[in-house]
């Protein structure tokens, strides 16, 4: 069996614990689930998204527990915001980040690719893949300054990043650039003593198809596969995290991922011909 770990060997110090971080996304879902579980690791964190009081009431949550935390409004898909965020948070720490959590993402899904409007394209790829572009250009070199503490990136992606589920097109390709993105950025720090993980779970219990541009016949379907196999979204950042801390490239919390990517990896063609047959009897069916 072919193993999703990518381990970096020689990853002594944890990355999560007392970090200096900075959670885009960080309002609902997996990215405030990540911003409360580092303050309760003892880090201090910057609550970002672009509904603030979303981010606010993350940041309060935080507080409430005894860490600091502050909320900024951010819009991942202009880079002049992902750039303000950077040095409000080098100002609110009064040092670099140490961890850099590219998080913030939409659904989309229901229609065929042809049949996808191209607005909807270049929405869910402004976000999901030019956010995490933007968060890694502007970043790393930050991260890359001198400095001891041990220093990361997590980018949040999806096992939609090697499913090739039909309909989910534009989402799809944005993950998987979201991959292939974390994968590029891990062998140009390798050495370095950065550590980058790209998260890929399954169904998490979020709202994201709440806030997505999904079909309601896609979205219902979601919405009951999170309720009956979805890992909440505190677990999946537990998870995430303290693989970050293991030094792996890749985390897939749930077993549903693994078995998906170690197919793909093994037989591509059979596996892509298997999806696109279980899509057309379940919409037939």
């Amino acid at each position: 069996m072919l193993r999703p770990r990518g381990k970096l060997l020689g990853a002594a110090k944890t990355t999560s614990r007392s970090a200096l971080a900075v959670v885009t996304g960080a309002g609902s879902g997996i990215g405030a689930a990540f911003a409360v579980e580092l303050g309760r690791r003892g880090g201090t964190v910057v609550c970002s998204d672009i509904d603030e009081a979303a981010a606010q009431e993350t940041a309060d949550a935080i507080a409430e527990r005894g860490a600091k935390a502050i909320a900024i409004r951010c819009d991942v898909s202009r880079i002049d915001d992902v750039r303000a965020l950077a040095d409000e948070a080098q100002y609110f720490f009064g040092a670099a980040p140490t961890l850099v959590i590219n998080n913030a993402g939409v659904g989309a899904g229901g229609a065929a690719i042809g049949d996808v409007p191209l607005d909807d394209w270049m929405w869910t790829l402004g976000i999901n893949l030019w956010g995490p572009i933007h968060g890694c250009h502007v970043f790393t070199p930050i991260l890359r300054e001198p400095g001891h503490a041990p220093r990361g990136i997590i980018n949040v992606a999806s096992a939609a990043a090697f499913g090739a589920a039909p309909g989910m097109a534009a989402y799809n390709v944005s993950k998987a650039g979201v991959l292939s993105l974390s994968e590029t950025l891990a062998a140009e720090l390798s050495g370095t003593g950065i550590r980058v993980t790209v998260l890929c779970p399954t169904f998490v219990k979020t709202n994201i198809v709440e806030s997505g541009r999904i079909s309601q016949e896609s979205s219902d379907l979601a919405t009951k596969l999170m309720r009956w196999t979805g890992f909440s979204a505190q677990k999946v950042a537990r998870i995430c995290l303290d693989a970050h801390d293991r030094g792996e490239l890749y985390c897939m919390p749930q077993i549903d991922a693994k078995i998906g990517w170690n197919i793909k990896r093994l037989a591509p063609q059979s596996y892509t011909r298997a999806v696109g047959l279980v899509s057309r009897a379940n919409m037939h069916g």
